[in-house]
């Protein structure tokens, strides 16, 4: 079923038009690589969307611009506040220096300290918490509560849902139909954007949903058919350590996904190094979640036309110089 035809659903394909026509000018579009290279390797054709490249360094950008240009005068002058690992916190408080609000981003004090610094240098203010003890949603709502802010999470909520989405529509316009979109799962917004897009524009893709094994609670979701809640994984993969799928991503993701894999963190390392040293490009553990499982799971997409989200390239220095000395 088209996800426009169904009321139940947070999104539908035109919101996710009506986000592109909104920051078109906010946001890069960014590239779809193909890698002569890469095809070999996975006996595949394999295109790669690039939110690596992306402003901010990720694919977040896209849904925090998405929603705060959408804020009334009353909300643009309290400021926002929102919760995050690291991307959505650069992404917002790039967002809200541009629009000028205030932004107040509650990290985890285990954040990447790339991130941390970003997000500082973007003009957000942060927060710390410790996320094994602390519950940083309701950190989040009492700040709302006390100062008057507008909560925008990182992934339950439809603007910034359909906000991400955009990144599975330009990749389409500029691939074509796929056979397979292999795109990274958290939370569930990038992964549910991106489903309704491809419903849309390329009905017999397989979308395809990738999570560290560490942290399963997508993949237990789908094949329960509610949303399983499971203690904070840990994982090289940062921007992947929820606990639980939002509810209203859940439903586009319980409708329009195939299925969920899952990866391990020394498939996501030989893909982040793959990455560097044969394609050239700099990824964030998080961010080669698709990639991985293209990699390490190659019998799957073979001679198939198979898209891979490559969602960011966050990835401290110093860690990034570890990880390839590693091997």
């Amino acid at each position: 079923m088209n996800a426009s035809a169904s009321p139940m659903l947070a999104i539908d394909y035109a919101a996710i038009c009506a986000a592109q026509t909104r920051i078109a000018t906010r946001v890069q579009r960014t590239p779809a690589l193909h890698s002569p290279l890469l095809d070999a390797h996975c006996g595949a054709q394999v295109f790669l969307k690039c939110e690596n490249l992306q402003h901010s360094g990720a694919f977040k950008l896209r849904g925090a611009f998405n929603t705060l240009l959408q804020f009334s005068p009353a909300q643009r002058a309290a400021g926002v506040v929102a919760f995050s690992s690291g991307n959505h916190a650069q992404a917002i408080a790039l967002a809200a220096r541009e629009l000028g609000m205030r932004a107040i981003i509650v990290m985890p004090n285990d954040a990447p300290p790339a991130k941390l610094a970003a997000t500082r240098a973007y003009g957000g203010e942060v927060l710390l918490y410790d996320r094994y003890r602390e519950d940083r949603e309701a950190i989040c709502r009492e700040l709302a509560r006390a100062q008057g802010l507008t909560l925008v999470p990182p992934y339950d909520h439809p603007l910034v849902m359909a906000g991400q989405g955009t990144l599975a529509k330009e990749l389409f316009e500029q691939c074509g139909e796929l056979d397979v979109l292999l795109s990274p799962l958290g939370g569930g917004g990038l992964l549910s954007g991106c489903a309704v897009a491809a419903q849309a524009l390329s009905p017999a893709c397989r979308v395809v949903g990738v999570e560290p094994a560490a942290g399963n609670d997508g993949q237990l979701s789908l094949q329960r058919g509610e949303r399983v809640r499971i203690a904070t994984p840990r994982t090289v993969a940062d921007g992947a350590q929820t606990q639980q799928l939002g509810e209203l991503t859940f439903a586009v993701i319980r409708r329009h996904v195939a299925e969920i894999r899952t990866v391990d963190d020394a498939a996501l390392l030989d893909a982040l190094r793959f990455a560097a040293r044969q394609l050239k490009l700099v990824l964030e553990p998080t961010g080669c979640l698709g990639l991985a499982a293209l990699l390490s799971q190659p019998d799957a997409w073979r001679g198939l036309r198979v898209g891979v989200v490559l969602s960011g390239g966050n990835v401290d220095p110093a860690q990034l110089a570890g990880y390839l000395a590693a091997a």
